[in-house]
Order: structure tokens, then sequence, then C-alpha cells
């Protein structure tokens, strides 16, 4: 098959080099455009687009998608499909249409479940025990294609957003792999989700990260994990940004307000609206991450400090 790769960050890339191990063409990858990154703001490519140029393969990064010359251009690559993983846009009908075998996406959830902008980071947020690959065919509405293959997978009670990310990069790919196989055999069937059961997975915004220490310490723990390592779970020590890399949660009843430190010993024990969170790794604003000891012995938290 003669294949249109559409996708941006790091993610999509272990889907697209997957491909390119196996019988089909990639015959060009469309990402979005170059961004400024980092401290000095200097225009960085996307990864996928690094991976296509270092294969050797024709990048586009239009700014719309919406547009005859754009349209035009992927008709010239008379593709048989095109697949996508996290491009980040909306697709028109015009470019789903165009490939005789249509568009399918690797997305990060087992659909209906979790559709939108950030599947991985909702399944940690509702502290979901299991999450997987979904293949769907793609349609005009986001995310509810029919599913062609799914694959689960556990969820670690430790696991974090970047790590989840990273090994559903992975197995992502696989399916991905395991759907083209299928599809080149004719043996790929779709099956419509059920539209009773979905549940929307909307963009996470940098300050959805800040701590209401008023909540339970185990849904705090959560989004500890599930906002690692961006926007970062956060609060305040001294007027000062305070990130939370790592914490657990445990039972136990306090007197002190939530957002209290009730005791330093063996991790920050954080007062909370039910339960205490411990907190094992944090970073204060301008100062390196350390585990909670060390922070503890550089003097500026204690027993009876008040965070947020």
């Amino acid at each position: 098959m003669r294949i249109i790769f559409f996708g941006t960050p790091e993610f999509a890339v272990p889907s697209l080099e997957e491909i390119l191990k196996g019988p089909d063409a990639v015959v060009a990858v469309v990402c979005q455009p170059d961004k400024p990154a980092g401290r000095g703001q200097q225009l960085a490519e996307p990864p996928v687009k690094q991976a296509a140029v270092a294969a050797g393969i024709p990048v586009l990064q239009p700014i719309k998608v919406r547009t005859s010359d754009f349209l035009e251009a992927m008709r010239a690559w008379k593709p048989d499909l095109i697949v996508v993983a996290a491009y980040g846009r909306i697709l028109p009908k015009t470019v789903l249409e165009l490939p005789p075998l249509g568009c399918i996406n690797v997305h990060a959830s087992l659909l209906p479940k979790y559709r939108g902008a950030a599947p991985i980071q909702w399944s940690i947020l509702n502290g979901d025990g299991e999450t997987g690959i979904t293949i769907m065919q793609m349609s005009e509405e986001m995310d509810a294609g029919e599913i062609l293959l799914q694959r689960a997978t556990a969820i670690g009670d430790d696991e974090t957003y970047g790590d989840l990310q990273t090994r559903l990069a992975q197995l992502g790919a696989q399916v991905l792999r395991d759907a083209l196989t299928e599809l080149r055999g004719g043996r790929l069937h779709a099956t419509p989700q059920d539209p009773t059961a979905v549940t929307m997975a909307p963009m996470i915004k940098k300050e959805d990260g800040r701590i209401d220490w008023r909540l339970p310490a185990a849904v705090l723990a959560c989004r500890v994990r599930g906002f690692n390592p961006w926007p970062s779970a956060t609060t305040l020590l001294g007027g000062k940004l305070l990130k939370i890399h790592r914490a657990r949660a445990v039972a136990g009843a306090s007197a002190a307000t939530p957002g209290t430190v009730a005791s330093i010993a063996g991790g920050i024990h954080v007062a909370c609206g039910q339960g205490m969170l411990v907190i094992d790794e944090l970073q204060l604003e301008g100062r390196k991450r350390l585990a909670a000891g060390d922070f503890v012995r550089g003097g500026i938290l204690s027993a009876g400090t008040r965070l947020g």
C-alpha cells in the first residue's frame, strides 16, 4: 500500500517506524509546523519530522489542512491509505475520503472511552486500572469512527503520564502493525462504537495542575501522576511555586487544615480533605528536583508549614 502518515509528537514516532519496517511504502509524512521551544524559543522540528527526514521521506507541514493546495498535494501522492497518530488537528471530509481505503487512527484509549485530546492523562486522573490502544476508521466526528482493532494494558499503580505515554506509543505501533497485516489480508472488520458508553478527554490546561488540598489524598495522588511531566502538580511554598513530582496517598485523619504539613518523617505528609498525601519527590521554583528527605534537610519546610 501507498501510505501517507500524519503525526507530530514523540508518541507517533514508533508508529511511523513500525510502518517503515513493513512492506508498505510511506510516500509522505504530514506534521504540524515547526514551533518555538525551550528558553531560547528557537524553532524546533517536531519529532515525527525528524524521523521522516532521517528516513528520506518527504515532509509537508501545512498551516491549514482545509485548502485546495494541500488537497492537491495529497492527491499527487496517490495514497491507498492515510494513517494518523497524534497529528493534533481534525482532518476535513475531503482528506478523509481521499484514499480508497480511508484513514485510520492510532488512539491511546479503549474507545468509546476517552475521546479527545488527552486520553492518557484522563485515564490516570480518574484512577483507572487499565487503558489501551484503539485502531479506528476515522470519521468527521472526533474519535467517533468504527473500531478496527483494540488491545488493553494495565496501568501501573505508580505509573505517571510520561511513563504510560511512552509505553502506549510502543503498544500503538504494535497494534498498528497487526491492523495493517489484517487489512492487507482482507481480515480487518469494523465495529461501531457504543454511543451510550462515550466519555470525553478534554485538553489539559496548565492551571489544571494547581492542587486543591481540600480534595481526598487518593484523588491528589492520581493528579500528581497524571500531570507528570506536564503541566506538573503544583502548590505554593512561601509564595514560590512548588512542583510535586512523586507522591502517594495514605489513610489517616488529621485535625490540621488541608495543605498543612503534618509530619516530615518518611516523606512529607500533608493533610488533605481525606487522608494524607505523602510527597516523595518535589522541586521548588528555581531549584533542582529533590527527594523529600533532601528537601527537608534544606530547612525551608517543617511540620506545621502550610502549602497553597
